[in-house]
């Protein structure tokens, strides 16, 4: 089996920071969320991966390499415009061959991996599985309609008047028969091959469609607040770990990671929380749910439940919260303005200034 991973499109949701920089590649407690999916796709003993590139392919080239740091062989494939998902799986058709394959949008986080559906899905072989899961807003994703034997009968892309709060999960899973189904169909109305579009094509046709409805943690990282969500729930899961320097004046509480040649100095750090290398935290308060990148200065602040990217600077603020800052950003306090009231006012007025 091989495995095609979409990192093209142009991150409209999470600008303005996906203008400079691939949605796929901001960090998640430190680390990009594509590097999620690759460690996951290598851990199911996937080891040929097609990486499907857009606007920002050099980025994510100098970012993923070979494959060879998470013991996979990666083949690049350009993708000039993002024509949808059924368009990525046309333009890979030359690497994907006959072969099995999973694709997995890079821009997703499934916690437990992908290994147990692989595998099942090599035993049992349907023409193609999707994930689904329960949502409380159907119409902004591809739904599911299943008839009563739990059969999938019938898919919508981001239908107005949903018949089911069952998302599809951005995790497909494809035997060859997809390739003629993607050429088969047309451009939706926004101008995209859409994926749902081929696996109904395929449902038509009496081809065979399975569905595993997954109950446990799934993020479109498409937006800063799901962004946060996932960064809180990868920090919940790791353990504390101090390579860098915290100084007697600090105080850590709870699970809180300091990397190397980190600094904390009078300062208290409240987890779960992770510092990056070469990150100074001075005279600050750190709160739970924040990740702080490399080489960041945050001095005389506070900041809690936030993302900060690589070789920023937060001083002398109160207070930041619920927060994703890009890379090399400076917040810093607003000069003081000089301000005066002008007052006219009738007879018996009262009115309170505040200071």
């Amino acid at each position: 089996m091989k495995a095609l991973v979409l990192s093209g499109g142009a991150g409209t949701r999470l600008r303005p920071l996906t203008h400079t920089s691939a949605k796929q590649l901001v960090p998640v407690a430190n680390k990009p969320v594509l590097f999620y999916g690759l460690e996951a796709i290598a851990e199911a003993g996937i080891r040929e991966v097609g990486i499907i590139v857009g606007d920002t392919a050099d980025e994510i080239r100098e970012a993923v390499g070979d494959g060879s740091k998470f013991g996979i062989d990666v083949t690049y494939i350009p993708q000039e415009l993002p024509l949808g998902l059924a368009h990525a799986v046309l333009v890979a058709r030359d690497f994907l061959g006959d072969d099995d394959f999973v694709m997995y949008l890079g821009d997703n986080f499934i916690v437990g991996g992908i290994a147990d559906l692989v595998h099942g899905f090599c035993e049992d072989r349907p023409d193609a599985q999707i994930l689904l899961t329960r949502v409380s807003d159907p119409s902004v994703f591809g739904v599911a309609e299943l008839d009563a034997a739990g059969e999938v009968v019938r898919l919508e892309e981001k239908p107005q008047h949903p018949q089911s709060d069952l998302a599809l999960v951005g995790v497909y899973l494809f035997t060859p028969a997809v390739h003629e189904a993607v050429r088969a169909i047309q451009p939706s109305l926004r101008g995209e091959l859409e994926i749902t579009h081929a696996i109904q094509w395929l449902i038509d046709r009496s081809y065979r469609v399975r569905s595993t409805t997954i109950t446990g943690y799934w993020k479109d990282t498409g937006n800063v607040i799901d962004m946060l969500e996932v960064n809180r729930s990868v920090l919940e899961t790791m353990e504390p770990w101090i390579e860098g320097s915290v100084d007697e004046e600090s105080q850590l509480i709870g699970r809180v990671t300091v990397e190397a040649g980190a600094r904390v100095e009078r300062s208290r750090i409240v987890g779960p929380a992770i510092i990056g290398r070469g990150t100074v935290i001075s005279d600050s308060y750190v709160g739970a749910y924040t990740s702080v990148s490399e080489g960041c200065r945050i001095e005389n602040s506070e900041i809690e439940f936030s993302i900060v990217l690589r070789d920023s600077s937060i001083k002398g603020v109160r207070r930041v919260e619920a927060s994703l800052i890009g890379r090399n950003v400076t917040v810093a306090p607003a000069p003081a303005v000089p301000h005066a009231h002008r007052l006219i006012l009738g007879d018996h007025s009262k009115v309170q200034i505040s200071s």
